[in-house]
């Protein structure tokens, strides 16, 4: 038995019910995904630039040689397990300033090494067994070497990793929704989709001439 004239309009007026509440919805998401998450892209945008010419700001490293010395004891002992390893670095941390987090820590027979890291900054101490006197080589890289290493998440603990993974979900969430908007302007929608496979041709023509 064929469908009634009401029932047909009926079920189109609910169909374009629906595509009217999932283009309102994603609009909403897109616009304030897009304000909470500016900052967020500015910043990637901007230390995207600074890090792929990170050469214009050679001139930003400081690099200071100090000296100093350990109580002998935590450092002059026949058992290596007994060397006060937090005891060194906290005197490293107090009596210089030393920041970032213990990359790398090393007990040889005649020195201990010590590594620190963090964004934009490295110092690196070798401890004499002997003696306990010390040699410590700091090198502060100045802002927009932090800046970068803060973009590519080096050095930079885990808390500042959970903001990239974060970051990532929102503009992934942007593009989306905004792919899915333009799904539903029909005017606009081919052209829409040809640029933006266009956009995706060029860059996939760059990466594999960079590659050749």
């Amino acid at each position: 038995m064929p469908a009634e004239p009401s029932d047909v309009r009926s079920k189109s007026g609910n169909n374009t019910a629906a595509k009217r509440r999932i283009a309102a919805v994603t609009r909403w998401l897109h616009i304030y995904l897009s304000m909470i998450s500016f900052v967020i892209v500015l910043f990637f945008a901007v230390t995207g630039l600074t890090l792929n010419h990170a050469d214009w700001f050679d001139d930003q490293f400081q690099t200071n040689e100090l000296t100093g010395k350990v109580p002998l004891a935590w450092v002059k002992t026949a058992d290596t397990s007994a060397i006060n390893k937090l005891g060194i670095v906290e005197h490293l941390r107090n009596t210089h300033g030393v920041k970032g987090a213990v990359s790398d820590m090393r007990l040889e027979a005649d020195q201990v090494s010590v590594s620190f890291r963090g964004p934009g900054y490295t110092a690196d101490a070798v401890v004499k067994r002997d003696n306990g006197t010390y040699q410590l080589t700091e090198t502060r890289m100045g802002m927009v070497s932090i800046l970068n290493d803060l973009h590519k998440g080096r050095d930079t603990g885990k808390s500042w990793s959970w903001a990239i993974d974060g970051s990532a979900i929102f503009m992934t969430l942007i593009s989306a929704t905004g792919l899915i908007l333009l799904l539903f302007l029909k005017k606009r929608r081919t052209s829409g989709l040809l640029l933006a496979g266009i956009g995706f041709l060029i860059v996939y023509l760059i990466y594999a001439f960079a590659l050749s």
